[in-house]
């Protein structure tokens, strides 16, 4: 009987560590479930706790029993205002106690776990928040809690934001189980692997992709049992552990299909082309010791036919097993029927009329030799569709040079822990992400922007893994880690993205579930047709019909017509510093018909600084003093720059009380000595009914110059005006224009003063902007254009436009993919360029018309090639397609579109050039 036993963990000190721990628990039960960091280790295993300490010791750490039973705890909690406060309150509990049942609101806390009550609270504490017993009185405050009273609604808006969009995102991510899979050979196999997990308990979403043969699966179904289902569905599976085991065994596989296809074309090939030619040049005799000649030789085609053909007849026989139909069993019946005729015929001729005594012992082999030819050309090609990932992959470094007592140590990059002092060298690539504490260099991150261009980095800087040290040497502190880091973000995000499925996929998965069966009626009826109202000889009439129609059907040209395309679209994008989220954004993309941009971070740099003030206060040190303790606590963007600005004199305003941040309009507190202060815009002034007359004109001279107004007022009283500037991008016009060109119609949402948000405009050169508005307002005319009829898109930086990047039919969040981005927006731009979204059109639009002609050309091909097999044209031509040009034709289908496809990896979009003074678009090729 299994126990759950909990221990405290000493010695630990690194990834290695734990690693080391785990397998030695492993090895002490391989069915245990281990949930352990450096400090804590949880295991569910019918092993005492005395051999589980023993095994921890015997690895080289200590191991001590906490207490054994749970305790109960309701609290009361303080300073929790939405969704995003509870999230950071559940991950601090979670991260206490894994085990822990929590049930949690802004205002009250229940939770059962081994730890103690103080600890629950001081977990509470470290998130920012406040909590009490829920039986006794909180003791009041004289002022905030720092960790409080830096929050602002903004902040609250974005973990909002976060909570509703990437909790559910990320508690799939930790249950989804990645699988690869063997033995798929068409979009039948796709199917049936699909119905054998969908039926397995505990799965709550299963997704097979054909083209790199691998499955994700999301539930609380275990690993065992997925990999069971899939076995007795007829196929291979194992889980893939991570990325880099997945792209490596993947390649193995791919690379094991590429020699049997290569050895099988040349086994059926061979002696099939010399019985073709050996029957062109003399037709075979069947009387006498011939006969038994050509028996003899039936009988060593059948011997090929099971070598070469096992891989066909294999999965024939287990789609008849699981009563499903597919590709293989197409084939394997109409290179067998081809057999079985030839050999009735030479056993039996007599019961054959004379017309029809004909031979096809080539045709089995030319049809299996033709058919593994084409996949094994499939197989190569397909293998380059991933080689955007693999690139990504790549960029993972092994090692890290970290200091260890005062020492450079080279480390396996598993066991660096956040925090470590990381040495970089020249030409050396960038292992974590991290911040810049000595040195400076200059890093190119063309990986995560696609920007060629190597920009400069110092001291305070944060920089990313994957990236590369061109010059300088420098020492980097871990911030993120492992899986945390931005490079495997990307990883993960690109990787899912190429699994998904388009909405223009679902018409081929309707024809793809009703193909196969639809041949063998067809091929039926054409056999009927023949035999009874055909001109004789009747019966090879009959069989090279039937046998063509059933071999030029191909529904993997339909299975790859998607998700190849969409894996390398996907992997375009990504090279380009764009990531998809998901194939029903890769289609909308390329749909849009409006663009919604905001204009901080957006339009302009998002590097606010203050450019001129105006004050009215005698006291010009004191009222400083106050407006930089104001500030400090204030997460707004604007806040950075005047805080900068009143560091550039020495001021001590003490700390404020009562701090509240206004959406829309500014913040509010109690000074020192009691003030009341207030910095914001004009309607925040009003609310506070303060007199703006007498600097009217000063204020619409700054907004002209696209300067944005910020008023200071001390007990009701304006004490100053500051004239903030945020630069607009180098490239904003230019991209604006790229924009225009491709028929959207854009506008700009802002929350700043009207006349300031014209002028910004102006130089954009967009024509339509609503100024003034609350973060809800933008939302609403999202919703009045999607209704006006518009695909909508929405351009922010993800953090005050959360709420409005989800609500757009498609999201771009600006900026270096923080997580509200990636997961509030269905894009992310990696570089902070509008050029992106342009870029993203234009890949959407290439990716979906090479799909749409991969469609188009599979349907066409089929909807001409089997009336044509079944004999349409022998009216008018007097032959009949043979079973060989069957065959070839049937693996070159599938070899068109998975070349159709690779064009894309060639696929530039239109570039502005920037060489000149003027805007011209320069067009490189395009997929058409």
């Amino acid at each position: 009987m299994s126990h759950d036993h909990r221990l405290a963990l000493s010695g630990l000190h690194c990834g290695g560590c734990v690693k080391r721990t785990r397998a030695a628990l492993e090895a002490l039960d391989p069915e245990a479930h281990i949930d352990i960091d450096v400090e804590h280790l949880v295991i569910r295993t019918d092993q005492s706790i005395e051999a589980v300490i023993e095994t921890v010791e015997g690895a080289g750490f200590q191991a001590t029993p906490v207490q054994s039973e749970p305790h109960h705890y309701t609290l009361a909690l303080e300073g929790l205002h939405c969704g995003g406060c509870i999230k950071r309150t559940r991950t601090a509990l979670e991260a206490l106690d894994p085990q822990a049942q929590i049930e949690l609101d802004t205002e009250h806390l229940s939770i059962t776990t081994h730890n103690t009550r103080d600890e629950v609270i001081s977990a509470v504490e470290e998130a920012g928040y406040r909590a009490t017993p829920a039986d006794s009185t909180p003791q009041p405050e004289t002022e905030p809690r720092p960790e409080a009273s830096k929050r602002s609604d903004t902040q609250d808006a974005v973990e909002q934001a976060d909570a509703d969009t990437s909790m559910p995102s990320d508690k799939a991510s930790r249950d989804a189980i990645e699988l690869q899979l063997s033995g798929i050979t068409c979009a039948g196999c796709v199917r049936t692997i699909q119905n054998a997990l969908d039926h397995v308990d505990g799965v709550n979403e299963a997704q097979v992709n054909f083209a790199t043969r691998s499955a994700r699966v999301r539930g609380s179904a275990t690993s065992g049992d997925l990999i069971q289902a899939v076995e007795r569905a007829g196929y291979g599976a194992e889980v893939i552990e991570s990325i880099e085991q997945g792209e490596t065994r993947r390649g193995e596989l791919e690379q094991q299909s590429y020699r049997r296809k290569l050895r099988d074309t040349w086994l059926a090939l061979v002696p099939g082309i010399a019985l073709m030619l050996s029957m062109f040049f003399h037709h075979p005799q069947l009387e006498g010791s011939e006969r038994w000649f050509w028996v003899a030789i039936g009988v060593g085609v059948l011997g090929v036919m099971l070598t070469a053909g096992r891989g066909f007849y294999d999965a024939a026989l287990k789609a008849v097993r699981h009563r499903m139909a597919n590709m293989d069993l197409l084939v394997a019946i109409g290179a067998t029927t081809a057999w079985l005729y030839s050999m009735f015929v030479a056993l039996l001729p007599a019961a054959v009329p004379e017309a029809a005594r004909a031979l096809y012992l080539e045709a089995p082999l030319m049809i299996i030799g033709l058919i593994s030819l084409g996949q094994a050309i499939e197989t190569r090609s397909r293998g380059r569709t991933s080689r955007a990932l693999s690139q990504l992959v790549s960029l993972r470094a092994s090692t890290a040079r970290v200091m260890r007592d005062n020492q450079e140590v080279d480390v396996a990059i598993e066991d660096v822990v956040r925090g470590d002092l990381v040495r970089l060298r020249p030409g050396e690539r960038v292992p974590v992400d991290g911040e810049v504490v000595e040195g400076r260099s200059h890093i190119d991150e063309s990986m995560l922007t696609g920007e060629p261009q190597a920009v400069a980095r110092e001291s305070g800087d944060r920089i990313s893994a994957g990236t590369l040290n061109t010059k300088g040497t420098l020492t980097l502190r871990a911030t993120q880690v492992g899986s945390d880091t931005s490079l495997s973000h990307i990883i993960e995000q690109v990787r899912q993205a190429q699994g998904s499925r388009p909405p223009i996929s679902r018409l081929a998965d309707r024809v793809a579930s009703i193909f196969v069966p639809a041949v063998m009626i067809a091929a039926i009826i054409t056999a009927l047709i023949w035999f009874n109202l055909g001109p004789e000889p009747r019966i090879t009439h009959m069989l090279i019909t039937a046998t063509s129609v059933l071999i030029i059907a191909c529904p993997c040209a339909l299975g790859l017509a998607t998700p190849i395309s969409t894996m390398i679209g996907v992997g375009q994008a990504a090279s380009a510093g764009i990531l998809i989220r998901h194939g029903e954004s890769l289609q909308r993309i390329g749909e849009l018909t409006a663009l919604v941009v905001d204009k901080t971070g957006t339009l302009t740099e998002g590097k606010p600084r203050v450019t001129d003030s105006v004050w009215q206060d005698e006291d010009h040190d004191r009222a400083l003093a106050l407006l930089a303790a104001l500030e400090r606590g204030s997460e707004h963007p604007l806040a950075s720059a005047v805080l900068t600005y009143c560091g550039e004199q020495p001021s001590d305003g003490g700390n404020v009380s009562n701090f509240e941040a206004l959406s829309g309009r500014g913040v509010t507190a109690t000074g020192p000595n009691g003030e009341q202060l207030a910095l914001g815009n004009a309607a925040l002034m009003s609310d506070h009914h303060v007199a703006l007359d007498e600097v009217s004109d000063t204020v619409s001279a700054w907004e002209d110059q696209a300067r944005s107004v910020l008023y200071f007022a001390i007990e009701g009283r304006l004490v100053a005006l500051l004239a903030v500037q945020d630069p607009l991008r180098h490239d904003a016009k230019e991209a604006i224009e790229r924009l225009h060109a491709r028929h959207l119609r854009v506008v700009m949402l802002t929350g700043d003063a009207e006349p300031t948000a014209r002028a910004i405009a102006r130089k954009a050169g967009i024509d339509e902007v609503h100024a003034g508005l609350l973060p809800e307002d933008k939302q609403t005319h999202i919703e009045r254009l999607r209704r006006e009829g518009y695909v909508v898109g929405m351009a922010g930086d993800g953090i005050n436009d959360a709420p409005a990047l989800a609500g757009a039919d498609v999201g771009f969040a600006m900026g270096a993919g923080s997580d509200v981005a990636i997961e509030s927006a269905g894009v992310a731009l990696m570089r902070d360029s509008l050029h992106g979204i342009s870029d993203a059109i234009d890949l959407s639009r290439a990716t979906i018309g090479n799909i749409k002609q991969n469609l188009w050309g599979a349907f066409a091909y089929n909807t001409l090639g089997i009336p044509i097999a079944a004999g349409v044209l022998y009216p008018l031509t007097g032959t009949l397609l043979s079973p060989m040009v069957a065959a070839l034709a049937m693996a070159a289908s599938s070899v068109t579109v998975v070349t159709n496809a690779n064009r894309l990896r060639h696929f530039t979009p239109e570039r502005v050039n920037t060489s000149r003074g003027d805007t011209a678009l320069e067009t490189t090729e395009a997929i058409s």
